[in-house]
């Protein structure tokens, strides 16, 4: 005879069923949580509206805040690259840098950093350079290591704790030495800088130097100053690094963009280095010679009317009507007081594409103290509003006098101040200078710029 169980017990089971499965669904849903918040911290969050980049404020030759390190100029052209504005997130790259920066999610590229560095996870190295002597011209002794025995007449300036400083005290050389702090905050004091400034006060003889430091501040103040790169040498203390980009652990896209970037535009960011004056070696350890501009360019005729593209581009040596001056001759000049500098360097607009609300600011622009910025005015064609917004500045500028002294320049090999200059003789403009090498070749010569904004339009009428 079969068996039937109560109603009450068929409810208590049906109870307890119901129970179970609530339990079962609600692991599922946690389970499911739990998975999706792992996925979220593994996942390559980066930005999509702008190239987030940590850097130093206050570190040239690398990176400040005037963004005039070649590491701001490498970072411009990955966002151009990637068609993507660059923002930054500054902070002093010492103690805490990566830690402040890139692992907070603040930004999403570290531009220069050395290859196996344990809190990030680096790229393919993009250069490979070496510490460097850097010394005054006149020292009157050609120095190429430190095994030369004239460095113990010598006073000698070194950072403490980076491996010249080591091989310098196993030469019994300490007592030789002026020290430079390692750790500092970058805002407030270089030791770079303060170990330049010391030879060329004759406080020092010689300085060792990380070579891109020593590089940059040697050209800076050519011929005044020399520096020798050293090589790299088996059994002693290793003087060279290789630089990398640096990124968060477990972004492989992210890396693969970015090692893919630097493959292709390997020789446009040797090219920049090259401008800095940063030493390059080999993968063997020796010495790149800096390739620099070919000797003997062709020679660029100048166009019967105005350059339409193509505007950073070799340039003609002269302009017709006008004439050609150099940086001297512009610094002279400037310091006479009658000239009128005019920049035309472009500004790129707000990218398209934004999200509404989007910050965005424009790239900061630095050119010769006492320039009036008359923005996007060296194109081939401007617009109506564009030539007016020129004509009245110029007459603005110059009080009406077309006698005056005009000096047109933007970058070096930029069409845009040819354009320019040209355009002011066509207005009548008697006294027309055209400087082709432009802020490049002020700051090449060690002369100071200042950050400028382009001349309202209201201020022209």
């Amino acid at each position: 005879m079969a068996t039937t169980l109560p109603n009450c017990t068929l409810r208590g089971v049906t109870r307890i069923s119901s129970a179970i499965l609530l339990v079962f669904v609600a692991a599922l849903v946690l389970a499911a949580i739990a998975a999706r918040s792992a996925g979220a911290q593994t996942a390559e969050i980066i930005s999509r509206n702008s190239l987030r980049v940590c850097a130093d404020p206050g570190n040239l030759p690398s990176s400040n805040k005037a963004e005039e390190g070649f590491e701001n100029r490498i970072a411009q052209l990955l966002a151009d690259d990637l068609g993507l504005p660059v923002t930054y997130t500054w902070f002093p790259q010492g103690m805490g840098f990566v830690r402040n920066t890139l692992m907070a999610r603040k930004c999403d590229v570290v531009i220069g950093i050395s290859l196996g560095h344990e809190l990030l996870q680096n790229t393919n190295p993009y250069y490979r350079s070496s510490y460097a002597l850097i010394y005054r011209s006149d020292l009157g002794h050609r120095i190429e290591s430190l095994d030369d025995p004239v460095l113990s007449k010598l006073r000698l300036g070194v950072v403490a704790g980076t491996p010249p400083s080591s091989i310098l005290a196993k030469r019994g050389l300490l007592d030789r030495v002026r020290p430079y702090r390692l750790m500092v905050d970058t805002r407030h004091e270089n030791s770079g800088q303060a170990m330049v400034n010391d030879l060329l006060a004759g406080e020092i003889d010689l300085g060792v130097l990380w070579g891109p430091i020593a590089g940059y501040h040697a050209k800076q103040h050519a011929p005044a100053l020399v520096a020798v790169p050293l090589e790299p040498r088996p059994g002693v203390v290793r003087m060279d690094s290789r630089i990398t980009m640096g990124l968060r652990f477990n972004e492989p896209a992210w890396k693969q963009t970015l090692n893919d970037f630097l493959k292709r535009r390997r020789s446009d960011i040797e090219a920049i280095l090259a401008d800095y004056g940063v030493p390059l070696l080999d993968d063997r350890g020796a010495l790149i010679a800096a390739s620099g501009k070919t000797p003997n360019p062709p020679a660029v005729a100048e166009p019967s009317g105005y350059r339409l593209e193509n505007l950073r581009a070799p340039v003609p040596a002269t302009i017709a009507g006008g004439r050609t001056v150099t940086t001297r001759e512009v610094e002279a000049m400037a310091k006479q007081g009658r000239v009128v500098l005019v920049d035309v360097m472009f500004r790129a607009p707000r990218p398209a594409g934004l999200e509404e609300g989007t910050l965005w600011r424009p790239r900061p622009r630095r050119n010769i103290p006492g320039s009036a910025w008359l923005v996007n005015t060296g194109f081939g064609a401007l617009s109506e509003e564009a030539e007016r917004y020129f004509r009245d500045g110029l007459a603005r500028l110059t009080g009406g006098d077309q006698t005056r002294p005009l000096v047109f320049y933007c970058l070096s090999d930029c069409w845009m101040s040819w354009n320019a200059a040209k355009r002011a003789i066509s207005y009548g403009y008697r006294d027309v200078n055209w400087y082709p090498d432009g802020t490049d070749g002020w700051r090449e010569a060690g002369l100071a710029t200042e950050t400028s904004q382009p001349m309202p339009v209201e201020a022209t009428q």
